[in-house]
């Protein structure tokens, strides 16, 4: 059975600009093709056994002709697949999705087509820019100034003139000389205002607006690059006024996120609501063990607490009760004890409410406090990673208290995402990373490697995380408190 063939747009930059409809068809897919300018996070919204086919395409470099790309959507649905193509921005702008559609049809493929925002809206609205306002224009038109190489660029800069609208050249940074000389050249007036946007929509969005005369000489000094496009018309002048996006506090801040992607989403989203450039690196992950003989031994003896010491912890073992064919009845009796508010927030999806959690969030602190509140001859279950860090039951140990330490889940290290680590370093583009354990900090090392620490600074979660990071030479700045919130209080200091 042939499967469909699904153009998805993926918007300019990350998920937080794809569609609903187009996040849900990447879930679905047995096979993504995508291209170069795709955000990482919308890849790693892809199935782990989906096949995955880059064929990213760069400005006169193009390693995967589009012949063969026709081919390979036709060749993964007469597999039986079902198949996303995976398109920056929109589909049907500049991005030759038409032109698949037709080989597809051709070749009785059945296909759906999932509109993306596209750039040429998108970025002008990042940098202030309304493309139309009924003070300034009454129409916006898209422009390719993309042109084969030797070839002129095609463009009829006298309708463009004469229309009197905002322009929005796209895929035109190294054209830029043309489109204003050409522009001018139609009568346009030289004072006309005019902005170049690189990196839009992104956290790492830059913007240089000057008149139409001077706006080559400002992009060459300010060194704008690719991914970039061009807006002509009076509405740049509203960009300052307009602009809410630059002035968001880690706007233009880098900031590379290691927790287990599980856990990433709530520190990644609030930092890109705050401006920042965020790159979601997962440096580990947690795995439920096959084997639960540990936990069901533990759990024909009497204990009279609890103790987890993270968030994944409390899935976990709801997860190794039910493969042993038990419940939260299990527990029952037990008083529970926290690490720190995030775990309690996760017994609290459970409908379980913490009996103690210490002041500081940690294991040290969380096993004074349990040994404090326990009374003699109480006994307590540690619940948590089989690697787990050394403080909580040796403290434990020397204040006599009994317990036992049984894993319910384990700690993998991820290294999926190096090359993208490895290439932010080199190029001195990281201003932080974040660190919420010690386990993502020996996760973060052994996928980029011991050396070139120095050029970020590490945001650590708490004195254990930070002395982690300090033992391989990082710059450490410590939150006050382990919590999220903390974290980025102590980001906004900055």
């Amino acid at each position: 059975m042939t499967g469909t063939v699904t153009l998805v747009g993926a918007g300019p930059s990350g998920k937080w600009l794809l569609t609903l409809k187009g996040a849900e068809a990447i879930r679905r897919a047995d096979a993504v093709v995508y291209d170069r300018l795709v955000g990482e996070d919308i890849l790693d919204l892809i199935p782990p056994d989906a096949e995955r086919i880059n064929v990213g395409k760069e400005n006169n470099h193009h390693p995967v002709p589009q012949d063969e790309i026709n081919a390979i959507l036709v060749r993964c649905a007469k597999a039986g697949k079902n198949t996303v193509r995976l398109k920056g921005g929109d589909n049907y702008l500049f991005g030759r999705g038409g032109e698949e559609i037709e080989y597809l049809k051709e070749n009785g493929v059945p296909f759906r087509v999932i509109p993306g925002v596209t750039s040429a809206l998108a970025a002008p609205a990042f940098a202030g820019i309304p493309v139309t306002h009924r003070d300034y224009c009454s129409s916006v038109h898209i422009v390719t100034a993309h042109a084969r190489a030797g070839k002129p660029l095609g463009i009829n800069f006298e309708a463009l003139t004469a229309a009197g609208g905002t322009l929005v050249f796209l895929m035109g940074l190294t054209a830029l000389e043309r489109v204003v000389s050409g522009l001018t050249g139609a009568g346009m007036d030289p004072a006309t205002p005019a902005a170049v946007i690189e990196n839009g929509t992104r956290g790492n969005q830059r913007k240089v607006v000057a008149t139409l005369a001077d706006l080559a000489a400002k992009v060459r000094a300010a060194s704008l690059h690719s991914p970039a496009l061009i807006v002509v018309g009076r509405v740049c002048e509203l960009s300052e006024e307009l602009d809410w996006f630059t002035p968001l506090p880690l706007h233009g801040k880098t900031i590379a996120v290691t927790r287990p992607r599980a856990r990433a989403g709530t520190l990644a989203e609030r930092l890109r609501d705050l401006g920042a450039n965020v790159i979601e690196c997962p440096c580990i992950e947690t795995r439920e063990p096959e084997d639960d003989t540990a936990l069901a031994q533990a759990l024909d003896a009497h204990w009279n607490w609890l103790a987890l010491t993270s968030p994944a912890g409390v899935p976990a073992l709801a997860h190794a009760l039910t493969r042993l064919g038990r419940d939260l009845r299990a527990i029952y009796g037990m008083k529970l004890a926290v690490i720190g508010a995030g775990t309690a927030k996760a017994l609290a999806e459970y409908g379980l409410t913490a009996d103690l959690c210490p002041e500081i969030y940690d294991g040290a602190h969380l096993a004074e406090a349990l040994a404090d509140a326990m009374q003699p001859g109480e006994r307590v279950l540690l619940a948590r990673a089989r690697a787990g860090a050394p403080e909580l039951p040796e403290i434990l140990a020397a204040r006599g208290v009994d317990f036992a330490d049984v894993p319910v889940y384990d700690t993998v290290y991820r290294t999926d995402k190096a090359d993208l680590l490895r290439q932010e370093l080199a190029a001195g583009t990281l201003d932080c990373v974040t660190f919420t354990s010690v386990s993502t900090v020996e996760g973060f090392v052994r996928a980029v490697g011991e050396t070139g620490l120095t050029g970020f600074t590490a945001l650590c979660i708490g004195a254990s995380t930070a002395a982690a990071a300090q033992k391989y030479g990082m710059t450490v700045k410590t939150a006050k408190n382990a919590t999220i919130d903390a974290m980025i209080a102590c980001l906004l200091e900055e």
